[in-house]
C-alpha cells in the first residue's frame, strides 16, 4: 500500500501566536454561550491563508466555502445559563477543557501552516456558530480574522 501522506515539516506555533489564537477563541466561545447560541452542532471553524501558497477552498453543491478545519465545541463545553460549562469528561475542570480544545486546534493550525517556514503573514479566520446543513448558511456566527506574527 502506498503512503499518500504529504511530505511536510510541522512548525510549532510560537507562544505569542498561541496566546493570540487562544484569546480570540475564548472571546468567541464565551460570546456564543452568553448569547444562548451554543448548541450540539456548534462549531469552531478556521480558514488559513498562507502567503505565496495556492490553496483553493472546496465547495459543496450549494456553493458555500468549506472550512480548512473545525472543532465541535460540545466535545469540550456545554452551555450553562450564561457561560461555558466543561463537559462531564473533564470533571468540572474548565482549564483542562480549554487546554484540550487548544491542543487540538493548535495541532490542526500547525498542519495547515506547515508549508511555510515562519508564520509571519499567515492570516487565520475563526468562526464560531451553527450552520444549517446542507445549505451551509450560518444561523449564528461570530468571526475574527487575525494575522499570526
Amino acid at each position: 500500500m502506498r503512503d499518500h501522506t504529504p511530505d511536510f515539516k510541522m512548525h510549532e506555533l510560537s507562544g505569542f501566536n498561541k496566546e493570540l489564537v487562544a484569546g480570540t477563541v475564548r472571546q468567541l466561545l464565551e460570546k456564543l454561550a452568553a448569547d444562548g447560541k451554543l448548541g450540539a452542532d456548534s462549531l469552531l471553524e478556521f480558514w488559513v491563508e498562507v502567503p505565496g501558497v495556492k490553496h483553493s477552498r472546496g465547495t459543496f453543491r450549494g456553493g458555500f466555502l468549506m472550512p480548512d478545519s473545525f472543532v465541535y465545541i460540545t466535545d469540550y463545553f456545554l452551555a450553562g445559563e450564561t457561560s461555558l460549562v466543561p463537559m462531564p469528561a473533564f470533571s468540572g475542570e474548565e482549564e483542562k477543557a480549554w487546554a484540550d480544545l487548544f491542543d487540538e486546534l493548535f495541532y490542526q493550525i500547525e498542519i495547515f501552516t506547515s508549508p511555510v517556514s515562519e508564520s509571519k503573514g499567515i492570516t487565520l479566520e475563526l468562526w464560531a456558530g451553527n450552520r444549517q446543513r446542507p445549505e451551509g448558511e450560518w444561523i449564528y456566527a461570530v468571526d475574527r480574522k487575525i494575522e499570526l506574527g
